[in-house]
């Protein structure tokens, strides 16, 4: 990588952060105002969670690869893959920055691609099981009827075995990709083999795939309480998973405009009201979203600066 396109990298998040704030700029004015009628301990405490979220991301993270990474660098670079995933498509900002750490840290690109995926389903299946969990804990917590607008179970069914046939379609015609996406599982496995023979990795993979929804969804609770939501706080929670859940495959810039508009909706479908529950959102993705951009922008710019990715 020339010095050229290395300066032109480390400018750039703060100048996509800017773009960004400007498009989002009366979201962010409401948001703000509605934080200067919140009992601040309760969003203090959301802000401290918030913190625990990237210790949880580098757990996983952690677990998912044999090699030690270093600690303060892979906890950096998960502050700043925040920020990353916030200015491009939901998924690829993170993705894009922690599968260069792991090749700067030594991993072949094979590998990091493995450990990426091996993330990724165990961030999901943490999140799923987590919903699950708690729906059949409080089984009347969520109503699905005001959750989903009427008839769109049917499209997304449509779509999704559209997409399912479409890809099938594509192994089986192309010889070249086939052998591609073969290759790579049997890295893949191979990875996730290798690290479930680790108790510690398996604990950190799992333990933390679990814990960073949950604090996200504590988050919620928290500022929820703030504001004097009158919904229970492990409804709360539902809402908050199964409103991400819901927006995992809407490609907006860190599910910004669909990730609030979707747990509004989750809100009020576990028994809160439009008003306060947007109140409480809008808090929401300032404490999570929102304050830590600026920063987490910086971060990145200086890890592309001192080539730690």
């Amino acid at each position: 990588m020339t010095g050229t396109i290395r300066r032109v990298l480390c400018v750039l998040p703060l100048l996509l952060v800017t773009v960004v704030a400007v498009r989002h700029r009366s979201v962010l004015a409401e948001g703000f105002a509605h934080l200067a009628t919140a009992r601040w301990p309760w969003l203090l405490a959301a802000a401290g969670v918030t913190c625990l979220t990237w210790v949880a991301a580098a757990c996983t993270r952690q677990g998912a690869v044999l090699e030690r990474l270093p600690r303060r660098r892979l906890l950096a670079t998960q502050f700043a893959a925040g920020a990353a995933n916030h200015l491009l498509p939901t998924g690829l900002g993170a993705s894009a920055v922690n599968l260069r750490f792991m090749t700067v840290c030594g991993l072949s690109p094979a590998r990091s691609s493995a450990a990426l995926a091996l993330y990724l389903l165990a961030e999901s299946v943490g999140r799923v099981g987590l919903l699950a969990a708690l729906l059949v804990a409080f089984p009347g917590a969520l109503r699905f009827g005001s959750l989903l607008p009427e008839g769109a179970f049917g499209p997304l069914l449509l779509t999704a075995g559209a997409l399912l046939t479409v890809v099938a379609g594509a192994l089986v015609a192309v010889r070249r990709l086939r052998r591609a996406v073969g290759a790579f599982l049997r890295t893949a496995l191979g990875e996730a083999r290798s690290v479930h023979a680790l108790p510690s990795r398996a604990l950190a993979l799992w333990g933390g795939a679990l814990a960073f929804p949950a604090l996200q969804a504590a988050v919620l609770v928290l500022v929820g309480l703030a504001f004097g939501l009158p919904v229970p706080p492990a409804h709360m929670a539902v809402a908050y998973l199964a409103a991400t859940v819901a927006v995992a495959l809407v490609p907006t810039p860190g599910g910004i405009g669909s990730v609030e508009a979707a747990l509004v909706v989750a809100l009020v479908a576990v028994g809160g009201t439009a008003a306060p529950a947007t109140a409480v959102v809008l808090a929401f993705r300032v404490v999570t979203v929102w304050l830590p951009l600026m920063p987490g922008a910086l971060t990145l710019a200086v890890l592309v600066r001192l080539k730690v990715i």
